[in-house]
């Protein structure tokens, strides 16, 4: 395998005010699938820091009583912990907007608050673009003297609420509010990556960026500082310690670390991507674009017409490539002006692909066993079998240029990871036991089984329900459809407050990432 077939090259990332390397070789990739597993695995690892080790994190949502395990500890009594051991704690959490809007200052604040009383250091970084948010959801642990236990944590899965669900998907005991379609306890369906090897270090130096970024905490909201200010919150970054070496080489996968920031040139840049950075973007196109066969995505936010292009002319160049998707079956929000929104944006990407791919575009939702449905909050994506990321970013203009996020995509010279990740998701969607995958490989017969799945699900539905119920999770998505009046006021309100465009004026110009 060619590398560089598949990864950005140095000059392809077009950011070279960052010290991160292109790629990272010799490490192992571990996907953790659902939150319990994740926070199974984060518990373990913490436990064992010692004094001097190092715990940084950043996260766009931190709940401090969210339980990692159900007897526990909370998030808030695993770091503070750590803290009091003597590790190093360092965290930069989204300062987000006010919780009357549905979002989380609050839960942030305490968590910092918490940790901080402990002996370590949780700042509230909004230093973003305006109305953008910091996505990156990234646990980074070193071991001074042990690099070989140097572990990181990458994905789409939050420190907070809803997050801890199992396969079965009944839900996290600890629910956040969202659309009432899915319940008091949201089912959950969600993808994080365990990482080893040196890819840890460009991980560890991602952190350090932002970390040590000279401007202000939140400079761009002067309401925002002055509460701040009187209530006393840590508004600057103490020092790090000073860098480790990377890991040494441990398995068989090249990483490549990929990361949106905004072009904030009127607001003194971010010193590390003066112009923004748009890997995220740059590295899934490049991936798509080499597809022949399939192209299998998990995304919270399928909506966004440039992303819908992408797909589309994949499409229309290989007349053998089938794209298949898994998203929500509603939106998490609801109500006369935040639905539609929501709605149109992906209504319109899934058209536009349709037209260019027909029957070779099989979109689908997922419910449990109870027929309740599951919300989709996994970015995953799969591109031939070769290529996977699993990141924070969804596929929408936002996540590729607005705000910030973190994905790692995943080359694995014995090609198995890629598939075998594939393999994992569809063998939940379609309640087949772990081996039992052999007609899910070539692609053809993949496609046979997943479209067959889901329409004998979806007829068991349309028949009312009796008789056994078919194995499987998965049903076509169809979206629901607005009238011509909603539709004219919620395409542009999604296009310019949902799914905003970060880029600098001459990429938006030139319609480039």
């Amino acid at each position: 395998m060619d590398v560089e077939e598949w990864f950005l090259t140095e000059r392809e990332r077009g950011n070279p005010s960052s010290a991160i390397p292109t790629w990272t070789t010799g490490n192992l990739a571990e996907p953790l699938v659902h939150g319990d597993s994740y926070f199974d695995h984060l518990v373990t690892e913490i436990s064992a820091l010692r004094a001097g080790d190092h715990l940084f994190f950043t996260d766009w949502r931190g709940d401090p009583d969210e339980r990692l395990r159900p007897d526990g500890p909370t998030v808030a009594e695993l770091f503070s912990a750590a803290a009091r051991r003597g590790v190093i704690v360092k965290g930069l959490m989204w300062r987000s907007h006010l919780d009357r809007l549905q979002y989380s200052e609050e839960e942030n604040r305490h968590l910092g608050e918490s940790v901080a009383a402990a002996g370590g250091e949780v700042l509230l970084d909004q230093r973003v673009r305006r109305g953008g948010s910091h996505h990156q959801k990234l646990v980074v642990l070193r071991h001074p003297g042990a690099p070989e236990r140097d572990v990181a944590f990458a994905g789409g899965i939050d420190l907070c609420h809803s997050r801890r669900d199992t396969a079965a998907h009944h839900g996290d005991p600890q629910a956040v509010r969202m659309s009432p379609r899915y319940g008091e306890h949201p089912p959950w369906h969600d993808v994080q990556l365990m990482l080893r090897g040196p890819v840890v270090g460009a991980l560890d130096l991602t952190f350090r960026e932002r970390w040590t970024d000279p401007h202000p905490l939140d400079a761009r909201s002067p309401l925002a500082w002055a509460r701040d200010l009187s209530a006393g919150a840590d508004l600057h970054a103490d020092s790090l310690p000073e860098p480790l070496p990377d890991p040494p080489e441990c398995g068989p996968h090249a990483v490549q670390v990929l990361r949106t920031y905004p072009d904030l040139t009127l607001d003194r840049g971010y010193p590390f991507a003066p112009d923004g950075e748009r890997t995220v973007a740059r590295g899934y196109t490049k991936a798509i674009r080499r597809a022949r066969r399939l192209i299998y995505l998990e995304d919270q936010y399928l909506w966004s017409a440039e992303v819908a292009t992408l797909f589309a002319d994949a499409l229309r160049a290989n007349p053998g490539l089938h794209l298949v998707a898994v998203v929500p079956r509603h939106p998490d929000v609801d109500g006369a002006f935040a639905l539609p929104p929501n709605l149109v944006g992906r209504a319109e990407a899934i058209a536009v692909c349709r037209r260019a791919g027909g029957d070779r575009v099989h979109v689908f939702d997922v419910e449990n066993h109870a027929g309740d449905p599951v919300y989709v909050h996994a970015k995953v994506c799969v591109a031939d079998d070769v290529w996977a990321s699993v990141g924070s970013d969804n596929f929408n203009r936002r996540s590729w240029t607005h705000d910030s996020e973190l994905s790692c995509a995943v080359l694995d010279p014995g090609g198995t990871f890629a598939r075998d990740l594939r393999l994992r998701l569809w063998r939940e969607h379609l309640d087949r036991a772990d081996g039992d995958d052999a007609d899910l490989i070539d692609p053809a017969s993949a496609i046979a089984a997943i479209t067959e799945s889901a329409r004998r699900l979806d007829e068991w539905h349309a028949g009312g329900r009796t008789g056994p119920r078919p194995p499987g999770r998965l049903r076509p998505h169809r979206p629901e459809r607005l009238g011509p009046l909603t539709r004219a006021w919620a395409l542009p309100a999604y296009r310019l407050v949902y799914d905003p465009d970060g880029r600098p004026l001459r990429d938006r110009r030139a319609n480039t990432w």
